[in-house]
């Protein structure tokens, strides 16, 4: 490749003009280049991060690049065919997005150094499973962020009621405040990144893989439980049944004052509290209930992985940005920063003492992401997923609508 030639002829020179002469030489400087995501971390963090770790490691430079998320896709992939000597040698990914970059090649396996230095047995599932490609680790965990509920302390206390702690709970104190011109929940209808924690915590799947071959699952027992306890809940509120959380978008609806709860994850309140000052000291968060008390509900996980792509020619280099990122220290940094939860389940104390992180940190540990397969974003793109549950909704046969979904999802991981 062009980059690891161009480190080959400066090797050779250097060999030439007699190693010593060029030892303490600015020649000598490697420029790690890193893309990071537009909002992902703070300037303030990038400026502390890149300072240490330039004064930790002498020979070489930081050159952080913010990306914008629109359109990241195809101008990673781009990255990755290419042999530009200033191209990325690090990459901020979404975690569902590592088996779409790891097909083709052009991600470097780090399972070793996952396994062996990094501790991967305690990352955060929901971030670790879809970095992997086969049995390879090619993405590692750098923060997650999951959906909690988020509910009105003042209206929790007039009704009487407390946070649930199971499912069955949440129905019941969801009904209690489900009277006059308070809804007990907003919860859209196409919300499905709620309905696939719900489906997870039946034991369902979204879809299911056998010797290489997808196929959608929202049609067994389990997905239907889980889709039949979504309608439930549901309509407890007047969420509209034909669109998603953000259509409209559901922080300014809870800033109306009228909904005792929401599901999402805790930094949207900030937006509800720009729009309603007046709430900021009646929201609290719980974890979404599971069916067991004690223990959270199943909950999809999203956030960031980081990669290197396979072509780059300081590949020592980005494997040690990419370990001083996600290692400890500065991932319980960027947590409190950034108010997200750290990648391993050890570090969730890190973040304790804030309700909303807290709360957030306790459902991560049973957090789940879309299923393995590069093809999954095409799923998404069509969605069949959203027309089934608003089938349902609407009175629908569950089995035959969740049947023509799981068709549909099949046929689509299936095109070649």
């Amino acid at each position: 490749m062009r980059r690891r030639l161009l480190a080959l002829v400066c090797v050779s020179a250097s060999l030439l003009t007699g190693c010593g002469v060029m030892s303490d030489s600015a020649a000598e400087r490697r420029t790690v280049t890193v893309w990071l995501m537009q909002h992902s971390a703070s300037q303030d963090f990038l400026d502390r991060f890149t300072e240490e770790f330039e004064r930790e490691h002498e020979t070489l430079d930081l050159d952080i690049r913010i990306q914008e998320w629109t359109g990241i896709g195809e101008k990673v992939q781009q990255a990755l065919r290419d042999d530009d000597p200033d191209g990325p040698d690090v990459i901020e990914v979404g975690n569902t997005q590592v088996s779409a970059y790891a097909e083709g090649d052009g991600l470097l396996d780090l399972t070793l150094e996952s396994m062996r230095d990094w501790g991967r047995d305690d990352w955060l599932p929901g971030l670790a499973e879809p970095g992997r490609w086969g049995s390879q680790q090619y993405g590692v965990p750098w923060y997650a962020a999951n959906r909690v509920v988020v509910y009105r302390k003042d209206l929790f206390r007039a009704a009487g009621v407390t946070p649930p702690k199971t499912r069955d709970e949440w129905l019941e104190t969801t009904e209690r405040l489900d009277t006059g011109d308070t809804q007990g929940i907003y919860l859209a209808g196409q919300d499905w990144y709620t309905l696939a924690g719900f489906i997870w915590e039946e034991g369902g799947e979204l879809a299911t893989e056998r010797d290489g071959v997808w196929r959608g699952a929202l049609d067994s027992e389990a997905a239907l439980r889980g889709m039949d306890f979504y309608r439930r809940l549901q309509r407890l509120g007047d969420g509209p049944v034909d669109a998603d959380e953000e259509h409209p978008p559901q922080a300014g609806v809870f800033a109306q004052g009228r909904v005792a709860q929401i599901v999402a994850v805790p930094g949207l309140v900030r937006a509800i509290v720009q729009q309603n000052p007046g709430l900021e000291d009646k929201i609290g968060y719980f974890p979404v209930p599971g069916t067991e008390a004690g223990r959270p509900g199943a909950v999809f996980t999203g956030g960031s992985d980081l990669v290197v792509p396979a072509g780059t020619d300081a590949e020592d280099a980005a494997v040690e940005v990419v370990a001083a990122l996600t290692g400890a220290r500065w991932n319980t940094d960027l947590a409190r920063t950034m108010n997200y939860v750290p990648n391993k389940a050890s570090l969730a104390d890190s973040v304790a003492g804030e309700e909303g992180l807290r709360a957030m940190a306790a459902g991560a540990a049973r957090g789940r992401a879309t299923p393995a397969t590069p093809r999954w974003s095409v799923v998404e793109a069509d969605n069949p997923i959203k027309e089934y549950m608003t089938r349902v909704l609407t009175g629908a046969d569950p089995q035959k609508e969740a049947e023509r979904a799981a068709r549909r999802i099949t046929e689509t991981l299936a095109f070649d």
